[in-house]
């Protein structure tokens, strides 16, 4: 890859990551993204790299840039929800999770550029009161999940957790 087409590639993906629910309402399950303060509105695409190197075919450079991008992808992806959701054990109580909260989906099977996203309609907490299971309601429907399964988007309240993120 040519510099180019790796910062454009990088660039829209770390431009759409989440970094705080959009609106407080609950039917709402975008996020506040990078790329609404550049675009106006969640990045959804990549753009088209410009091929004109004559040492590779088109459709073999093509592969070889979505294979970049989908290693990258996977791994920094990966690396991002690890540390949203950074957990210290024993020592420090982080906070239950909530109804009405933005939270997004852990996969390891999402395409790039592709955050899934749901509210939390249902928390269910174990004997010792911390919550370890919730429903969570999605675009394709309602999901059970436990909750290391979700990670929890800063809360806009906390300026501080919203600057950590960025």
């Amino acid at each position: 890859m040519n510099f180019e087409e790796l910062t454009t590639q990088i660039e829209s993906l770390l431009n759409s990551r989440p970094l705080t629910p959009l609106s407080s309402d609950p039917n709402d399950l975008n996020p506040l993204t990078p790329g609404h303060f550049l675009t106006n509105c969640a990045i959804s695409s990549f753009p088209e790299p410009y091929t004109a190197s004559d040492s590779l075919s088109y459709h073999s450079r093509w592969e070889l840039i979505q294979s970049l991008r989908n290693k990258f992808w996977n791994r920094w992806s990966t690396e991002y929800l690890n540390h949203l959701q950074t957990r210290a054990k024993w020592s420090v109580q982080n906070p239950n999770l909530i109804e009405n909260q933005l939270v997004l989906l852990k996969d390891p099977n999402t395409k790039p550029l592709d955050w899934p996203m749901g509210r939390i309609l249902e928390v269910f907490p174990g004997s010792d009161g911390l919550v370890r299971v919730v429903n969570v309601k999605t675009s394709s429907g309602i999901l059970k999940r436990a909750i290391t399964k979700v990670v929890p988007l800063p809360i806009p309240d906390d300026p501080a957790t919203v600057e950590h993120t960025i």
